[in-house]
């Protein structure tokens, strides 16, 4: 073992209460006492782990500083997939930050031009909800959820898939909480506090599983934190601070039963932190000496008040190792490395310590199928986390046998489970998540229950059908058109199984709902406003009460198979879901005023076309909407309408109408718009591009262009245009991003989808104004904030419009060229940007070949 006190890891003197290290290894992060706020600071590991670095004044030690904290940080923490930090403090608040990439280095306020950001960090989500003191944060296993405790005795579980979204909050503590542990699969979570007990919570309905008190009874002093963890094998849990025999201890409490015999014991002082590794081991084998069977062991570190560490093996009943006197002061946090051999260790007293064992000190780490098959015996077959929107957001079935088989297979298995089964753990695991501590197959049976049912004259039973959430995939689907989902008062879902619920529902009270679970990360929606008896002035019309617009082209000859028959009074709409086509299935939903944003109420258009969704932002009330099978149109209070394709992308500009809409329509690529002025105009929208109104190019005021945030996609060797029509008309208006940098607490997804807007109608200005060079500047850039946000729907539409047909043929009405550039040369040029996210390898393939084989013909 190697011990190493890097000096240069400091907080100008003052404490460092937690440190984590990055899941990659090659960065850590420490949090504390700043000199007026608190400090949250990103380190290079290399000069820690290599003298020669350490020793090379070209590699840069600290990486990035941020001070928005307004008081102490008391803990730091990266999430499992490494693209999040979260921090707590003592400003009562939760703070996630992520990496701002291709932003150059910045100087930290205040200090010398050495020290430098080599690294920009950026917040993104500010989670308030707390009253006190935040001590600890925690990210579940899959990073499903952010746990956060404090000294107002609750722990607040965050939707990190939505967030600021909160799932629950857990009461039950009398005293402040200071630590939590999440078991290895996110079945549990542990908290422990200073009113002497440690609680267990059931993550499936988030109900107190075990209340452990006897270990801590004794308990006198407090300890400033209580972090406690879970081994990664499931089987113990071990707590800070306990008392044995009036000496402290470190309690392990095992999984079995909750039962309590066994501690860590010697430290001379109450421990504050246990933290284990990740890695489970096995006997290392001598060199020529046969295998024997060993049983698997786990390796676990306890910090303490006495200033001193041990680090325990379970398969030995003495520490492997003490160091007395590390510190001046209180062990306050520590962090390992993944691979199971380094760890950090930081003080009250401003320093941190890096120890380095060998594998032959600690054993061999079991591979991934070891320790699955570990956990198998353990929570039974299903590896996922049983019962939670996790297993539910990966289980998204689309063979319609494949689904027919899941539902016979969880028939079979609740027939199976009597009062004499066994353990819930150890059967078939049942997808059935809870919604507020109410499951879904409850929710089903009070639906049932309020089943409208009449009788006709003759004597036969009507039953008004209701729409039931199918348990097994989380969709959402009407069983008939414009029939609504109904859900008990106050409830509220999770965007894995409601990208689209939009506000709640009061008994009797229609709520629209989503219908598919969101396949695309970037589709996320802003959390539900919570207005109940929202009053919509959108008026459904059936099908058959208004003819399609046949007249308007002699080809349509068959009765269209959309529903176009929409139409609203001037007011604005809110949280209605129409269905504006059969065939494909196109759902369409209005939320106005879900943020405000620069003096500005943001609203939000969603859509669902089987079943993929999507959404984008309007800087304005929408006052009324309609759709057809490939377009939709919406018309806002500011007298703007907007056309978007079938995917979300806007096909032009903003047209300034005369006066406010009265009604829309759509049929095919026809809209139609009635305004109060009493004007009527058709526009053919998407093959040709004939505007008979005036488009709005440039805005000053507008919230979409002041708060879009592209920095990051801007193309390194490409000067910014400058010259072109467009950039002369938006001249210095177009200071994109110059309130995004105040915007630091606007949720990501806000952020995102206001980049988007912007973005979008960028490309389709450019076309209104046949500038050629810019289209081609802001294509590249919306091509890379695509693939940097991960958004596979939008960009697949994209691809497919660039390379057109494959073969031709004369109903095609595909241009190969725009504004005299060739679209599949721009194709060629796109695809190396969509190449920098393996996630899209498959994208990337697929038209890499198709250009080949067009070149080739």
């Amino acid at each position: 073992m190697k011990l190493l006190k890097p000096s240069w890891v400091s907080h100008n003197g003052k404490p460092i209460f937690s440190v984590d290290i990055h899941p990659d290894g090659t960065k850590f992060a420490t949090g504390g006492q700043g000199e007026d706020s608190g400090k949250v600071m990103i380190w290079n590991m290399a000069p820690v782990l290599r003298e020669e670095d350490e020793k090379n004044e070209n590699i840069s030690k600290m990486l990035c500083q941020m001070d928005n904290h307004l008081a102490c940080v008391n803990c730091v923490r990266w999430s499992n997939n490494g693209l999040y930090l979260a921090s707590g403090g003592d400003d009562k608040l939760v703070m996630v930050w992520k990496r701002a990439a291709f932003i150059g280095p910045s100087t930290v306020f205040g200090s010398s031009s050495k020290l430098a950001n080599v690294e920009q960090w950026r917040c993104v989500t500010i989670l308030r909800n707390h009253t006190g003191d935040v001590m600890d944060v925690a990210w579940s296993p899959r990073d499903v959820w952010l746990a956060s405790c404090s000294v107002d005795n609750t722990i607040v579980i965050w939707n990190a898939r939505k967030f600021p979204e909160m799932i629950t909050t857990l009461r039950g503590h009398t005293g402040l909480v200071k630590g939590l542990t999440w078991d290895p699969v996110g079945k549990y979570i542990a908290s422990q506090a200073d009113d002497h007990s440690l609680k267990v919570w059931r993550t499936v309905d988030w109900q107190m599983d075990a209340n452990i008190t006897k270990p801590f009874s004794e308990c006198g002093g407090t300890t400033h934190v209580l972090r406690l963890s879970w081994s990664p094998d499931g089987q113990y849990l071990v707590s800070a601070h306990a008392m044995n025999n009036s000496g402290p201890t470190a309690q392990i409490v095992e999984r079995d039963g909750w039962k309590t015999n066994m501690d860590f014991v010697g430290h001379r002082k109450a421990v504050t932190v246990v933290k284990f590794n990740p890695k489970i081991f096995k006997k290392k084998q001598k060199n020529g000496s046969s295998p024997k069977p060993s049983c698997p062991y786990c390796c676990c570190a306890v910090g303490s008040k006495d200033r001193s560490l041990s680090v325990w093996l379970t398969s030995l009943k003495r520490p492997l190792v003490v160091i007395h006197d590390l510190f001046d002061k209180s062990i306050m946090d520590i962090s390992w490395t993944l691979t199971g051999l380094g760890m950090l260790v930081c003080s009250m007293d401003g320093t941190v310590a890096y120890l380095d064992f060998s594998l032959d000190e600690l054993g061999d780490p079991l591979n991934e199928e070891e320790k699955n098959s570990i956990h198998q015996n353990i929570y039974g077959k299903s590896l996922a986390i049983t019962s939670t929107e996790a297993q539910l957001s990966t289980t998204i079935i689309e063979n319609p046998e494949i689904l027919k088989y899941q539902q016979e297979r969880q028939n079979s298995a609740q027939a199976n489970s009597g009062p004499g089964a066994a353990a819930p753990e150890s059967s078939a695991p049942k997808l059935n998540s809870v919604m507020n501590g109410e499951s879904l197959e409850d929710i089903r049976k009070n639906l049932l229950k309020k089943q409208v049912e009449t009788r006709t004259a003759d004597g036969r039973r009507r039953i008004t059908p209701l729409c039931i959430a199918q348990l097994d995939t989380g969709d959402f689907s009407p069983a008939l058109f414009n029939s609504v989902p109904i859900l008990p008062s106050g409830s509220s879902m999770s965007s894995q199984l409601t990208p689209q619920l939009s506000s709640d529902s009061s008994p009797g009270q229609a709520s629209s709902m989503g219908l598919k679970p969101t396949h695309d990360p970037m589709l996320t929606s802003p959390p539900p406003n919570n207005t109940a008896n929202v009053k919509s002035s959108l008026l459904l019309t059936s099908a058959s009460k208004i003819e399609p617009m046949k007249a308007l082209d002699s080809r349509f000859t068959e009765r269209s198979k959309a529903t176009p028959g929409v139409t609203a009074t001037a007011s604005p709409l809110n949280s209605n879901s129409i269905q504006v086509s059969m065939e494909p299935s196109v759902f369409l939903e209005v939320e106005n005023e879900v943020s405000m944003v620069a003096g500005s109420k943001l609203s939000q258009l969603r859509c669902s076309r089987d079943g993929r969704d999507w959404n984008t932002l309007l800087p304005s009330s929408v006052v009324v909407a309609a759709g057809s099978s490939d377009i939709l149109a919406v018309a806002c209070e500011d007298r703007m309408l907007s056309v978007f394709s079938s995917c979300g992308r806007r096909l032009l500009p903003a047209i300034q109408l005369g006066t406010p809409a009265s009604a829309l329509h759509c049929s095919a690529h026809y809209v139609m718009v009635l305004t109060a002025g009493a004007t009527l105009s058709v526009h053919w929208t998407v093959q040709r591009e004939i505007v008979l109104l005036q488009t709005l190019i440039a805005d000053k005021s507008d919230s979409l262009v002041q708060c879009a945030d592209f920095r990051s996609c801007l193309p390194s060797h490409d000067t910014p245009v400058s010259s072109g029509p467009l950039a002369v008309m938006q001249g210095r208006n177009l200071n994109a991003g110059r309130l995004a940098s105040r915007l630091s607490s606007t949720p990501h997804h806000l952020q995102q989808s206001m980049t988007l807007a912007f973005l979008e109608n960028q490309l389709a200005s450019a076309l209104t104004l046949q500038s050629a060079q810019e289209y081609r500047y802001w294509l590249l850039i919306y091509a890379r904030f695509l693939v940097n946000e991960g958004s596979e729907y939008r960009l697949r539409e994209l691809c497919k419009e660039l390379l057109g047909p494959v073969h031709k043929s004369a109903a095609t009405s595909w241009e190969p060229t725009t504004l005299g550039l060739r679209k599949r040369e721009l194709l060629r040029e796109v695809l190396p940007v969509i190449g920098e996210n393996l996630r899209f390898q498959r994208l990337f393939t697929e038209y890499q070949d198709q250009l080949e084989l067009l070149r080739n013909k």
